[in-house]
């Protein structure tokens, strides 16, 4: 299964995200959509699955859940905005994620893509997609999953 992953859009549609990921099967939006224009347009390429980030506090986007935990394709997956990968292996955010079984934890807010595995857990932010800002460069993310594992990959925009 191929899924697509973006997060922070800022209420940006980047045109050129329908090429990238025409094919994939899911969207997973990790917050700070800004607007529900940008779910629509998303939703036009494949079904979208996403989560309310600190900075959807209108009406039309505040309304999603902070975190949802899906199982797609054998992996279980934390879909949620903030989050702050463990530092080392024998940090307790670690084991928690462990024992919730899950195979991978994708969130957003930093704008900065991490792909990176620790004790069997994937995480993965797939940076941010909206106008380029700071030093940032506009990203989003695609999962391959298999019942036998996650692979994450990071397009650059």
């Amino acid at each position: 299964m191929r899924v697509g992953v973006i997060s922070d859009t800022h209420g940006y549609v980047d045109p050129r995200l329908a090429d990238l990921l025409a094919g994939v099967e899911l969207i997973l939006h990790a917050g700070d959509i800004c607007g529900s224009h940008v779910i629509a347009a998303l939703e036009q390429i494949a079904p979208v699955v996403a989560v309310s980030g600190n900075n959807d506090v209108r009406a039309d986007t505040s309304a999603y859940p902070a975190e949802q935990v899906l199982e797609l394709a054998g992996q279980r997956l934390l879909l949620l905005h903030q989050y702050k990968p463990p530092p080392r292996p024998d940090h307790p955010s670690l084991a928690r994620c462990q024992e919730a079984r899950l195979n991978a934890v994708v969130f957003g807010h930093s704008h900065r893509a991490v792909n990176t595995s620790l004790g069997g857990v994937l995480f993965f932010n797939p940076g941010a997609a909206c106008r380029p800002r700071f030093r940032d460069i506009p990203s989003i993310g695609l999962l391959h999953l298999e019942p036998t594992g996650i692979r994450g990959e990071i397009v650059l925009l």
